[in-house]
């Protein structure tokens, strides 16, 4: 009860994240091995290992830091909070334990992308005595300690998505997998303690861990993921009195689930075989948090630039010193080089094209979202509107300009932009000294001509996003094709949806015919989140990558959505409301062609509200991608749901943005 009250940090996973003393050889000495690709170079590496030795010496003051806290009586810190906020709430367990919930229906949760750990099983010599230790998650200490190892080992094969010969990284099994993602940093352990409170154990809950760094179906290839997910399910659905399970995927991890459901019913060799009625006697609920169910901008820029808001921040204080080769660090292509094999990634591309997320002159959202902070207010009070208020002095934005090459380009007519096709540019003619790049690209193959048509080009919507990602990054592209789709259905009985390329996107493919189900999008409001960019050209005649985030882009007012080159939206911070919310509003509302059988869907918003001092940690009303886990009123929801209660039970519908009026601007064929 004590560490549902002060959210007390543990390390769960200390056993697997413990630093071995051997594999001390030298990493200047070595090279990274990308399979199938040229290798990197170690050279000039002296000041990446002192970067890394920095970052190691944060983590050591954090985690004395962390000792010291851990070491104070249990009553110390809860006593000085109390002092300064008053007497704090009973967490969700507590009080609806009270009420007489207990335990009932069993659990499964599904993780997202980045919060799951992994576990080395098989290395090169580089990794000797790392054997079953976190290469993901935990401690991190091998990223800092051997940097060019690491990334061999978490890197993928560029060709066929699975793994490098001699490696084997796998996921941690258990509730340990994520319950933290590093020491401090909660994502299910709140959840967990908080349903131990009325009765959970491990018999009960089931951590559904897979690697997310494979495509959907891989992780049933190599690892039979999906087949263990189907018969741990069944397990538990026939050791408790037959209840059916509460499914809680969060972020990445729902589209992973849209996958199983299409997955398990689908016949053998592709499926799991468990025929059209497996969901309807399986599953009581799908609870979906921060859901990216029509993908997020966020990616896009992450695949063109291996850039975000925040990174593209970083690199305007200190230009150049994170991708020039002055110091041999070039972070940012060795990131690329890396996570460019991670084919999970491409999943979040947006899904819909422009019928969903605008076109050049249009967007569902209108430009009506006041990008504001939020102030830092008293976690008791909760507000009933939403957070688009004094909207009369807001200039409208068009976010169906994902990318705009210049401020200009994002803020003129379509009639007055002059763009030049890249399409047919050939690409060739290896860029201006990139012979000594230490780190090989796909940009190193574009030549000068295609990259500036690239540029020439000027505005891209999420209709023509998938011609610009082919064009810049066809491996990835090449491989991502034969595992994902982002288009809308014009029939979804044609026999080609039965391929699981599909299976993740739900405008092309149908619900399960599971009447009783219930499906729920959980999701965080009132937070500035990535919607588009404008982003400029390089110079592209080193080793950079070309086109980055213009950061001085800038909007010009205080409520202005325009800030370094980022244009916000209503969201958690990391998935806009669209697409979160669309789907449960309108695309599976009723009975429609996505959701023939008419299972019942319910949006949960959460309005953000900040942690109102330091001592409250990330906050019990957060509505963040990730904090919101630790949000008490979504964690009571789950609960209620759980010990039995329907959505009509919790008050149906909770809305506190635009949603239902964005979804209605949207034609899409029902």
């Amino acid at each position: 009860m004590s560490f549902l009250r002060r959210r007390k940090v543990t390390d769960s996973s200390k056993s697997q994240n413990s630093d071995s003393n051997a594999g001390k050889e030298d990493d200047k000495k070595k090279q990274y091995k990308s399979p199938k690709r040229e290798s990197y170079s170690s050279k000039k590496w002296s000041c990446w290992d002192s970067c890394c030795w920095f970052i190691g010496l944060i983590c050591s003051m954090w985690w004395f830091l962390l000792f010291l806290y851990n070491a104070m009586p249990a009553s110390i810190p809860q006593y000085v909070t109390e002092a300064i906020t008053g007497p704090l709430p009973d967490p969700p367990g507590v009080k609806l334990r009270k009420e007489g919930l207990t335990v009932n229906h069993p659990v499964v949760f599904v993780p997202g992308i980045v919060t799951g750990g992994l576990e080395l099983w098989e290395g090169h010599h580089c990794a000797d005595g790392l054997f079953r230790k976190r290469l993901w998650g935990g401690s991190f200490g091998e990223l800092y300690k051997r940097p060019l190892c690491w990334a061999e080992h978490m890197s993928l094969d560029n060709e066929t998505g699975l793994d490098p010969p001699g490696i084997r990284v796998r996921p941690v099994s258990g509730l340990v997998a994520a319950d933290y993602f590093a020491a401090g940093y909660f994502v299910w352990a709140v959840l967990i303690a908080n349903l131990a409170q009325i009765g959970y154990e491990e018999k009960t809950m089931y951590m559904a861990a897979y690697d997310w760094r494979l495509s959907f179906q891989n992780t049933e290839v190599r690892d039979q993921t999906l087949s263990r997910i189907k018969s741990n399910i069944e397990l538990m659905v026939a050791t408790n009195g037959g209840k059916k399970v509460v499914v809680i995927p969060h972020s990445m991890g729902v589209l992973y689930f849209l996958h199983f459901m299409k997955w398990v019913e689908a016949p053998v060799p592709m499926g799991g075989g468990g025929g059209s009625d497996w969901c309807a006697k399986h599953i009581k609920a799908v609870m979906n948090i921060g859901a990216p169910f029509l993908g997020v901008p966020k990616s896009v820029s992450g695949l063109f630039s291996i850039e975000a808001r925040d990174i593209a921040i970083a690199r305007a204080f200190a230009p150049g010193f994170l991708d020039k080769d002055v110091f041999g660090l070039q972070t940012f292509q060795h990131l690329m080089r890396m996570t460019r094999t991670w084919d999970s990634t491409m999943s979040m591309i947006p899904k819909g094209g422009d019928t969903i997320w605008g076109g050049l002159d249009w967007s569902p959202e209108g430009g009506s979202f006041n990008c504001s902070a939020k102030k830092l207010k008293n976690n008791g009070t909760r507000t009933g509107h939403n957070a688009n208020s004094n909207l009369g002095n807001m200039k409208s934005v068009n976010y169906g300009r994902i990318i705009s090459f210049g401020k200009d380009v994002a803020e003129a007519h379509s009639s007055k932009i002059e763009r030049v096709d890249f399409r047919d540019v050939m690409k060739g003619g290896k860029l201006a000294n990139s012979s000594n790049c230490d780190i090989w690209t796909e940009y190193h193959e574009m030549g000068n001509g295609a990259i500036k048509a690239v540029a020439d080009y000027k505005v891209y919507t999420a209709g023509s996003i998938l011609d610009l990602l082919h064009f810049v990054a066809p491996k990835l592209m090449a491989r991502g094709g034969a595992h994902f789709s982002y288009g809308i259905a014009d029939n979804l009985d044609d026999p080609k949806y039965e391929h699981y390329k599909y299976w993740s996107n739900p405008l092309e493919t149908k619900l399960p015919s599971a009447p009783d189900m219930e499906i729920y999008s959980m999701y965080g409001v009132g937070i500035p989140t990535e919607r588009a960019y404008v982003y400029k050209l390089t110079t592209a005649t080193d080793c950079y990558i070309p086109f980055q985030i213009d950061t001085s882009a800038e909007g010009g007012s205080e409520g202005s959505c325009l800030k370094g080159g980022v244009f916000s939206v209503d969201g958690d911070e990391t998935v806009p409301v669209l697409s979160a919310g669309f789907m449960c509003a309108k695309g599976w509302r009723g009975k429609t062609r996505f959701n023939p059988s008419g299972i019942r869907t319910y949006i949960r918003e959460y309005n953000h509200a900040p942690p109102s001092n330091l001592l409250e940690g990330r906050g019990t009303q957060s509505g963040a991608h990730v904090d919101i886990m630790g949000n008490f009123a979504l964690i009571e929801d789950i609960i209620r749901v759980a010990a039995g209660a329907t959505g009509q039970d919790l008050g149906g519908d909770r809305v506190y943005s635009d949603i239902f009026k964005w979804s209605e601007r949207i034609n899409l064929q029902l």
